[in-house]
């Protein structure tokens, strides 16, 4: 557990989270791997987890009847991958799959959330961090939809 303490310390996302907050998160984290065309998950399945990306790379996608699979985001090393897991009703609303053999830390987004009715303050900062995550990802498939509705004109 203090492995995954450290790893989470030094990552940007945790930057500036007390030790005793690190401490709860860690409590909630494993490793993971997902070898290439791995799916971590599918829109629509219950989302209880989100990813620290320590290798590799993700593709995030959504489905378009008549396009199929279309890739809005590529995330990598240092990135964060999903929020859904703390928004009810806890549900993906895109695919992710390993592009290449990826390695990431999982967060137990369940564990999570009981913490963070324990812990206001922890629970504030994982909130602002996410929503900065949120407006990111709603960015790039905005400039997705714009890129791929340009090209069919």
């Amino acid at each position: 557990m203090e492995t995954l303490k450290i790893i989470l310390a030094e990552h940007p996302f945790f930057k500036d989270f007390e030790a005793k907050h690190l401490d709860l998160i860690a409590g909630c984290a494993s490793n993971v791997k997902f070898n290439p065309e791995k799916f971590l998950f599918r829109e629509g399945e219950e989302a209880n987890k989100f990813y620290l990306i320590r290798s590799g790379k993700v593709a995030v996608e959504m489905y378009g009847t008549e396009r199929g699979s279309i890739t809005i985001q590529t995330i990598g090393r240092g990135e964060i991958l999903g929020w859904s897991w703390l928004i009810p009703p806890y549900l993906w609303h895109f695919d992710a799959h390993a592009i290449e053999l990826t390695r990431a830390i999982a967060l137990d987004g369940k564990c999570l959330r009981k913490k963070c009715e324990k812990d206001s303050t922890l629970g504030y900062k994982l909130m602002k961090r996410i929503a900065y995550i949120m407006e990111n990802r709603l960015q790039a498939t905005r400039l997705q939809l714009l890129d791929m509705y340009a090209a069919t004109e």
